[in-house]
C-alpha cells in the first residue's frame, strides 16, 4: 500500500516587514502546530514542516519543489500573519499538487487581559488568509478550504479526509492498469478515451493478451500451489469437495495456479490495476474468481469485462482508506428489492467481489458459471458487512469525465440466500432506492462501480476537485430536481465539445 511513503507539505506565509524576532516566533509556532498535528494520531499521511515563506523568490521555489517531489502528495498554506498575496502568484502557477488552506491561528482564545497590538501583529491569520483566499480565487485554483483551530478534531478530520484524497490523487498519476483482453462487446459505458485519462488523471492502461497469463500458469509449481492451498484451507471455511481429498480438490489447485501466475504478471509489470473478460479466456480452463478475489484484497485495483476506468477507481479507493475499518471492492447494482419491508439493492458481481467486505469468514466454493462456456470457478463467498458505505462510479462523456458517487446504507439480507453462489452486498441507497437510481440513471452513472465501507463522500468530492473532474453527490438530502438542474448547470460550467 501507499500511505506510509507519501507526505504533506506544509509552508507558512508570512512577510519580512515584521523583522528576525517576530519571524522565528513564526516559525516556531508552525513547528508545533505540525508536531501537534502528527502527535493527534488522526493524520493517515505525514506532515513535512517547511521553512516559513516571506517573498515571491521563496514561494516559487517551495512550489516548485514540492511538485517535484515524488513523496509530496499535496500542499497545506497557512498564513500566520498576513503575507501579501502577489508574491503567491508565481509559486501557485507553478504548483502541480492538491492544495489545501488551513485557516487557523496558532491561539485558540483571545488573551483578553493581555491582547496587545504585538500579539495582534502577530496572529494575523483572520485577515492573512483572506488576502490568499483572493489570490487563489482570482487564479482560479482548485483547493480546499479547512477552517477552525488546529487542535480541534473536526479539523484534523477534515484535513485527514483530504490527506487520503490528496493519496488517491497521487496514486492515480502514477498507476498502470493492465487490461487481459478487451472490454465486453457491445457495452459502452465500459469504454473511454484512455489518452484523455492519462492526460487528465495519470494512470495508464494498456492491453495484453490472456495468452500470456496463460502461458505463465504453465511455470507456476507444485510447491507453490501447496503452500496457496494450505493457506486456503486455514483462511476459508472450505466447501468439502474442495478439501484435501474432495472430488474437486484440483479445481482449487487449478484457480491457486491462475493466481500465482496473475500476481507475478502484475508485479513484474509493475500493475497496481487489471481488468479481464469472460469473453476472452483463450488458454484459462475458469474464469479467474478466487484469484482476483484475493488480489483485491491484497489491495490491487479489479474491475470485469475490461472496465478500466473502475479498476483505477478500486485501487484509489483501496489506498484512500488504508488504515480504516472496512474494505474496498469492484460491485455491480445487480437486482432489486422492491418488498413492502423497504426498497434495497443486491450488489454482487459473477465472481469478483472482494473479501475486504465480509462480515465472517468466507466460504470457498465451487459452482457452474452458466456464461463464458469454461470449467466451473472457484470463488469465495460471503455477505459484506453492515453500516454506512458509498458507490462511486467514473464515467467518460466524451468531453470530461464524471465521477458520480451514491452514499448507501449495507444492511443485513432479511432472510438466507442459500442458492446465491456468488459474495454479495446488501444496502439501502440514500435517501431512498426510487430517488437514488433516477439520480444515477439522469447522470449517466455505470452499472460497475467502486464499493467502499471506509473512504466517505467527501473524500471522494476532494478528489475530484484536485482530479478537475466533474463531481456529482447522491446523499441523504438529494432531490431528482436538484440534480438535474445541478447536470444542466455543469454542462454549461464543463461545455460541450460538438
Amino acid at each position: 500500500m501507499a500511505l506510509e511513503s507519501m507526505e504533506i507539505w506544509f509552508v507558512t506565509g508570512s512577510q519580512d516587514l515584521y523583522g528576525p524576532a517576530t519571524l522565528k516566533q513564526v516559525a516556531r509556532n508552525s513547528r508545533e502546530v505540525v508536531d501537534g498535528l502528527n502527535a493527534s494520531s488522526q493524520l493517515p499521511v505525514r506532515l513535512v514542516f517547511k521553512d516559513v515563506v516571506t517573498s515571491a523568490e521563496s514561494i516559487l521555489r517551495v512550489c516548485q519543489e514540492a511538485s517535484a517531489a515524488k513523496a509530496c502528495a499535496g500542499v497545506v498554506c497557512w498564513m500566520h500573519t498576513f503575507s501579501p498575496a502577489k508574491m503567491w502568484i508565481a509559486g501557485l502557477s507553478s504548483l502541480r499538487k492538491p492544495l489545501l488552506h488551513l485557516h487557523t491561528q496558532f491561539n485558540r482564545d483571545l488573551p483578553w487581559s493581555s491582547i496587545d497590538m504585538d500579539f495582534m501583529n502577530l496572529n494575523q491569520a483572520a485577515h492573512g488568509d483572506r488576502e490568499f483566499g483572493f489570490i487563489c480565487s482570482r487564479m482560479r485554483l482548485g483547493r480546499k478550504v479547512v477552517v477552525g483551530h488546529w487542535q480541534e478534531a473536526a479539523v484534523q478530520e477534515r484535513l485527514a479526509a483530504w490527506m487520503r484524497a490528496a493519496a488517491g490523487a497521487a496514486e492515480l498519476r502514477g498507476l498502470k492498469v493492465a487490461r487481459l483482453g478487451d472490454n465486453m462487446r457491445q457495452v459502452a459505458v465500459t469504454e473511454g478515451d484512455k489518452v484523455e485519462a492519462q492526460i487528465r488523471l495519470g494512470f495508464e492502461v494498456n492491453g495484453y493478451g490472456v495468452g500470456e497469463l496463460a502461458a505463465r500458469t504453465e511455470a507456476v509449481s507444485d510447491a507453490e500451489i501447496d503452500a496457496a492451498a494450505a493457506e486456503c484451507d486455514q483462511r476459508y471455511a472450505m466447501a468439502g469437495e474442495l478439501q484435501p481429498g474432495g472430488a474437486k480438490r484440483q479445481a482449487l489447485r487449478y484457480a491457486l495456479r491462475v493466481e500465482t501466475a496473475l500476481r507475478g504478471f502484475l508485479v513484474d509489470g509493475g500493475f497496481g490495476a487489471f481488468t479481464d473478460t469472460f469473453e476472452d479466456l483463450a488458454g484459462l480452463a475458469q474464469l479467474p474468481g478466487l484469484a482476483v478475489q484475493r488480489l483485491m484484497a491484497e489491495g490491487y485495483g479489479f474491475a470485469a469485462e475490461g472496465d478500466w476506468k473502475t479498476a483505477a477507481l478500486v485501487r484509489a479507493l483501496k489506498v484512500m482508506g488504508e488504515g480504516l475499518e472496512g474494505g474496498a471492492s469492484f460491485m455491480e447494482d445487480y437486482t432489486y428489492h422492491f418488498g413492502a419491508d423497504g426498497a434495497k439493492v443486491l450488489g454482487a458481481h459473477m465472481l469478483e467481489v472482494c473479501p475486504t467486505l465480509a462480515q465472517a469468514k468466507p466460504s470457498c466454493e465451487v459452482h457452474p458459471l452458466g456464461i463464458g462456456g469454461k470449467d466451473a470457478p472457484v470463488r469465495l463467498v460471503f455477505t459484506a458487512r453492515g453500516g454506512p458505505a458509498i458507490n462511486v462510479s467514473m464515467i467518460d462523456l466524451g468531453d470530461r469525465f464524471r465521477l458520480l458517487m451514491n452514499e448507501v446504507d449495507a444492511v443485513e439480507a432479511d432472510r438466507p440466500m442459500p442458492a446465491l453462489p456468488v459474495a454479495r452486498a446488501l444496502w439501502t441507497p440514500r435517501p431512498d432506492l426510487p430517488t437514488a437510481a433516477a439520480a444515477w440513471i439522469y447522470s449517466g452513472g455505470a452499472h460497475h462501480t467502486a464499493f467502499s465501507q471506509a473512504v466517505t463522500g467527501e473524500m471522494i468530492e476532494d478528489l475530484a476537485e484536485m482530479s478537475g473532474l466533474e463531481y456529482v453527490p447522491i446523499t441523504a438530502t438529494t432531490s431528482i430536481s436538484d440534480v438535474r438542474n445541478q447536470l444542466r448547470w455543469n454542462e454549461a460550467y464543463y461545455g460541450r465539445r460538438s
